[in-house]
């Protein structure tokens, strides 16, 4: 009896000690998923600074470009953990692409927009921030650029671990002022040029916002409160997705392919004319087949929106992978071209290879890092589906048109967030407005202040807090890039 006793003791003993190891083992297994992610990124790192010493060949600078090499990598892989958010968020929150799949299509879109369509040339280092020629000798411009680009890459990764989407542009900006200020005062700053980027914080996200609440606004005037859904749908979907198709095909033609050729606005535009119509033709039919069957009722909309968003985030990646990837590998192709001729004053080429280490590192970035910021402006933000993100989308492409027509200077960053904040404040406005006509209807009091804060649609402390990153951007990559300049040249000197 005794034995029994013991044997059944023993067991129940062993099962909590297994249970306390499988405990154990989840939570190492789960500690241990962000050392795998440093750990790759790390290898990434030293491998970029590998490919620069096979490429660059060697030569009195060949350390400083393996260094820079391997800061140009960790640039790379915040602008994948950040940036990239911007254009599959809305997707991902709307459920019309998995997790998974908005990685696989960003990176292979944000790969091909950089090396395909990559601009080649970054007209005198981050779009005329600072005249290069006021600095004294190549090897004062040279420590600069590699403080602009730590400077940055530091930057959006504390963006990234906050959970705020910030500019990777604007952050190469400010480094690139702060380090130009440091190695040679405030005259070598191009002033006009940061008013005008300065005016793009307002101007971007207040664009993109409105031009993505006036679309919700047609698309629930026209079809979501309509009594016959699916025939307003049938009627204005193909029209929609004509719209979409005819704007990135402009957006595209104007930024996406400049690389293979020039094309200006006006030509652009006709192109993108030529395009939605045809794509409006063809979708009539597609979308009246899609519709049979479909109840009527908001949820059954869903389903006609999700192929175009799905085809609007991956064109998003495409362009934002030949637009912004150059502006941030362009200090390394500075440094690159300074270290080569020692000419740091003409308009920069970028190599091949810094390109290559630019696409690869936006995609080891956004597969190790961008799910948390992918959540954040897809779900966290306000809730999206397949209308609203739609409208999102639609707005990233319109807005840069716009912006390019009128001569503002705008960020891809801020026009998606804008967008989704537009989105997320008309729907508490037409929430808002909706109830109170069915409440003066209805001969019913005005609700509690109480009860109306409780029912906001946009989470005022991710509002606040990206707000609060987008001002502080410039400055902070100035002052930490002026800091880290001065390091790094007292140490070379």
């Amino acid at each position: 009896m005794s034995n029994n006793n013991f044997d059944a003791d023993h067991l129940d003993t062993l099962d909590r000690d297994l249970d306390r190891l499988s405990s154990l083992g989840a939570a190492t297994a789960y500690a241990s998923r962000p050392m795998v992610g440093l750990g790759i990124s790390f290898v990434f790192v030293v491998l970029a600074s590998l490919l620069a010493t096979v490429f660059f060949g060697q030569s009195n600078n060949t350390i400083i470009v393996i260094i820079a090499a391997g800061v140009g990598a960790y640039m790379a892989l915040n602008i994948g953990a950040n940036d990239v958010a911007n254009n599959m968020g809305p997707a991902v929150g709307a459920n019309a692409l998995s997790m998974g799949a908005a990685i696989a299509i960003a990176a292979v879109f944000e790969s091909a927009g950089a090396l395909l369509a990559g601009g080649d040339v970054v007209s005198t280092i981050a779009k005329g921030i600072i005249d290069p020629a006021a600095m004294e000798t190549t090897a004062v411009f040279i420590w600069a650029m590699l403080a602009a680009l730590l400077s940055a890459a530091l930057w959006v990764n504390l963006a990234t671990y906050v959970g705020a989407p910030v500019s990777t542009t604007h952050s190469v900006v400010g480094g690139v002022m702060g380090a130009g200020i440091s190695a040679a005062g405030f005259a070598v700053v191009n002033w006009p040029t940061m008013a005008t980027i300065a005016a793009s914080w307002v101007i971007s996200p207040v664009l993109g916002g409105t031009v993505a609440a006036a679309f919700l606004w047609f698309i629930k005037a026209r079809i979501v409160y309509q009594p016959d859904k699916i025939a307003a749908a049938r009627r204005w979907v193909p029209v929609l997705v004509g719209i979409m198709a005819g704007a990135f095909a402009t957006y595209l033609a104007m930024k996406g392919l400049k690389k293979i050729i020039k094309i200006d606005l006006s030509t652009a535009l006709m192109i993108g004319l030529a395009i939605g119509i045809a794509i409006w033709l063809i979708m009539i039919p597609v979308i009246r087949k899609q519709a049979l069957g479909l109840e009527n009722r908001n949820k059954s909309l869903k389903v006609l929106f999700g192929i175009p968003l799905v085809v609007s985030a991956a064109l998003l990646s495409f362009a934002h992978g030949a637009n912004d990837v150059a502006n941030a590998v362009g200090p390394l192709a500075a440094i690159v071209q300074a270290s080569q001729s020692g000419d740091f004053t003409a308009d920069v080429s970028i190599p091949l290879w810094v390109m290559v280490i630019g696409a690869l590192g936006i995609s080891f970035g956004l597969f190790l890092f961008g799910p948390k910021l992918i959540r954040m402006v897809g779900s966290q933000i306000t809730k999206l589906n397949p209308m609203r993100a739609y409208c999102v989308a639609l707005s990233a492409a319109i807005t840069v048109i716009v912006a390019s027509w009128l001569g503002l200077p705008v960020s891809s960053t801020h026009i998606a967030v804008g967008g989704v904040f537009g989105v997320g404040f008309f729907r508490e406005w037409d929430t808002e407005r909706r109830m109170k006509l069915a409440r003066v209807a209805a001969d019913l009091p005005e609700r509690p202040a109480e009860e109306r804060r409780r029912r906001k649609l946009v989470r005022r402390s991710h509002f606040l807090t990206i707000i609060a990153a987008w001002v502080i951007t410039v400055p902070a990559a100035a002052i930490l890039s002026a800091v880290l300049f001065l390091v790094i040249n007292a140490i070379a000197s």
